[in-house]
């Protein structure tokens, strides 16, 4: 006997454990995750921060418009980050400032004697960085189990070890079969799989849009000496690093975009070794010992930008998906959206500066 909800999201990581929050006081949910513990892939393996400039510009509208939501959860911390440049990265600078040049996004040139004060035993030649001074670490663990929650207050569903292995039209819903062997009919179908979004899309019969996921790996270290507790968020502007203070550790990750399946993704020892070399060529820290180290998967459609919205062929398909690595800090904003467009209800104060067509999967053709 299959079992009735109004709305099936596949995948319980942050993504689809945020829109399941929004959507439960309004709707019958089932939220459907195929590992034995939601968030185990990309959002468990997270060294979020909330920043303003990730994901470029056209992202930007989502991270401040949820970042009132994240500070009243008390999920923020304040961090603040600069991203560093030499001498003859001074056009990337620019670019770098014009680019987001009324974005509503804050940041500050800094020069040298600025760095110093903020960065101990920065090498010499760094001599310049843009600051970010809103950053914030985010407490992603506390942040997944709020929509969680909120998720199964609402009446919603959860289901764990459950993939999803087939979707077919029914009448005018679909009838879904899980891995565990329940059948359940539906009337919209919600793809927030993350790197399995294509492979999910590919099973209901819609068109792959070439969400690629792509790994991420982050190590963390012993350094002599530790950092700093008021360590900012470091980043190169060229996009080779980013290393961060996690209590007495260092987190620290070579930037590295490694096309991958769909898969539980592990660090290669090259990636590591990467990111200690390019580390060593900021500081004079030295490293005392490698301690832990991980990979995530950050997933993204073609132009980078997420896909919130109604498949435009295929009826009662929803795509809540490749929100790379920022999903997690625009969470509340992305998920109150995807929520106002399932249920057709009008913006309210978080979404009202938010433009749908721009993350709507009918752009792609």
């Amino acid at each position: 006997m299959s079992e009735h909800f109004d709305i099936a999201v596949i995948g319980a990581g942050m993504a689809g454990a945020s829109l399941a929050a929004e959507l439960a006081p309004h709707a019958g949910v089932l939220l459907a995750e195929g590992e034995e513990q939601p968030g185990y892939h990309t959002t468990g393996r997270s060294a979020a921060f909330w920043e303003e400039c990730y994901g470029g510009p056209q992202v930007v509208p989502l991270t401040l418009a949820s970042g009132p939501a994240l500070r009243e959860l008390g999920v923020l911390a304040p961090r603040g980050a600069l991203y560093l440049a030499r001498e003859e990265d001074e056009r990337a600078v620019a670019a770098f400032l014009d680019r987001f040049a009324g974005s509503g996004a804050t940041i500050v040139p800094l020069d040298r004697p600025a760095l110093e004060q903020r960065i101990p035993g920065l090498r010499p030649d760094w001599t310049r960085a843009i600051a970010e001074p809103a950053c914030a670490d985010i407490d992603v663990a506390m942040l997944h189990q709020h929509y969680l929650s909120l998720a199964r207050r609402g009446g919603a569903v959860l289901r764990t070890r459950a993939p999803l292995d087939a979707a077919e039209r029914a009448g005018a819903g679909w009838w879904l079969r899980f891995a565990d062997g329940s059948e359940v009919l539906v009337e919209v179908l919600v793809d927030a799989a993350g790197a399995w979004a294509d492979p999910v899309a590919a099973l209901a019969g819609a068109r792959p849009l070439g969400i690629q996921p792509l790994r991420r790996t982050v190590v963390q270290l012993r350094t002599d000496p530790a950092p700093p507790a008021d360590l900012p968020l470091v980043l190169d502007l060229n996009g080779g690093f980013y290393f961060k203070p996690d209590g007495a550790r260092l987190w620290l990750s070579p930037h590295d975009e490694t096309p991958s399946p769909p898969c539980d993704a592990a660090p290669e020892e090259w990636d590591v070794a990467i990111a200690i070399d390019r580390f060593q060529q900021v500081v004079d820290w030295r490293v005392a010992g490698v301690e832990r180290r991980w990979a995530g998967l950050r997933s993204f459609a073609p132009d980078r930008l997420p896909v919130y919205g109604f498949d435009p062929r295929v009826e009662g398909f929803f795509w809540f998906a490749g929100q790379g690595g920022f999903g997690i800090q625009t969470a509340p904003a992305a998920a109150r959206l995807a929520a106002q467009l399932l249920l057709g209800h009008p913006p309210d104060a978080m979404t009202a500066t938010l433009d749908p067509a721009l993350y709507a999967p009918a752009r792609f053709g």
